[in-house]
């Protein structure tokens, strides 16, 4: 093995060290898209909380990912990078409804019958965002582990 490759090694299994740090504080978080049905102003704003707090370290994360990924292939990571913008804004997006929801968490109610139109088109609007965000993530995650099984795997077994 020559000197460029023992280099290239030692690089990607410092980032990929790096990244499972970062992947094991995230699994900690424990955050769930899944909307509740919670008319309590304290539960949406502990939600928001535990939202950035998970949001910050998701981009770490994802940010690491498109490091090790420029690392390796630069057009790929360049893919990656536009998806992180995009989770960036879907995640702008999910706090910004979650936002009207704390201000008037009876939107939330389901035992009100006599919603009006805002707060149903508020809540549907939560429950698909939240969807987006999921769907959006494990995308995310698929594609880096196509990545890694494909050309990490490979250069930190020779």
């Amino acid at each position: 093995m020559n000197d460029n490759s023992n280099e290239l090694k030692k690089i990607v299994k410092e980032h990929s060290e790096k990244l499972a740090k970062l992947g094991i504080e995230l699994a900690k978080n424990q955050f769930s898209y899944k909307v509740e049905n919670k008319p309590s102003k304290e539960y949406w704003e502990n939600r928001i909380d535990d939202f950035n707090k998970y949001n910050e370290k998701g981009m770490k994360y994802y940010n690491e990912i498109h490091s090790l990924m420029n690392i390796i292939n630069r057009e790929e990571s360049q893919m990656f990078l536009l998806r992180i913008s995009k989770f960036r804004q879907m995640g702008i997006v999910f706090m910004e409804i979650m936002n009207k929801i704390k201000e008037n968490p009876t939107i939330m109610d389901s035992k009100n019958k006599q919603q009006s139109q805002w707060s149903k088109k508020i809540k549907d609007e939560i429950v698909e965002q939240s969807k987006k965000c999921l769907d959006f993530e494990m995308d995310m995650n698929s594609a880096f582990r196509e990545f890694y099984d494909k050309k990490i795997k490979e250069i930190l077994e020779k």
